[in-house]
């Protein structure tokens, strides 16, 4: 594993310092950090960790300030080699178990082709569903699915299981190129849950 360092290896104080400046760094933006269009160095990794279930953890430790979980949220990317946090200045990498982010509540509006899905995920991220924002859905070795959602960019939400009962019950058998698919509409796209014969998946 490639760690931030200093004059000496391991230095603890390099990675506190980086924290310190990734936190600094996004306390200065206003709105949403148009973190797409930064390139900076790859600085090596910092001791971050985001967890299956949503928790972030820094040192081991658990970062219990919401806002601060907020705070490096936003300037959360995925790279195509890796999760990175990153600034105008530097780019460091975290280490992600499964989703970045959760999916902890829903709202819906309508139903079938007009159905409306908004979700807000475990950072308060606000997200409609559509040709934008699509759910997908992941087959387990058990057969059981595991339902995400697109935020932005590459950055995806795991739909908690509660929701992806709800979404099931949504569903409804069709044929999609001739074949028998289960899945629900909304934001006027087909979402294809399970395609092995148009039956209603379980749950991962």
């Amino acid at each position: 594993m490639t760690k931030i360092r200093t004059s000496e290896p391991d230095d603890p104080g390099a990675a506190g310092d980086a924290f310190a400046r990734l936190l600094a760094a996004a306390g200065d933006q206003k709105g949403k950090p148009p973190v797409e269009r930064w390139n900076p160095e790859y600085c090596g990794e910092i001791d971050m960790r985001i967890a299956a279930d949503g928790t972030w953890f820094y040192r081991g430790t658990p970062i219990g300030r919401q806002k601060l979980v907020q705070l490096f949220a936003s300037i959360l990317r995925k790279d195509p080699e890796r999760y990175v946090l990153v600034t105008p200045v530097e780019r460091v990498g975290i280490d992600v178990e499964d989703a970045p982010f959760l999916a902890v509540e829903m709202a819906v509006a309508g139903e079938g082709a007009s159905r409306a899905l908004s979700f807000r995920t475990n950072v308060d991220d606000l997200v409609q569903v559509g040709p934008d924002n699509r759910l997908r859905f992941e087959t387990q070795p058990d057969g059981g699915v595991k339902p995400y959602l697109r935020v932005r960019g590459d950055l995806w939400a795991l739909v908690t299981r509660a929701l992806m009962f709800d979404l099931i019950e949504m569903g409804e058998e069709r044929i999609v190129d001739g074949k028998t698919v289960y899945g629900l509409d909304a934001g006027g796209v087909f979402h294809v849950i399970a395609s092995d014969g148009g039956h209603a998946p379980g749950i991962a």
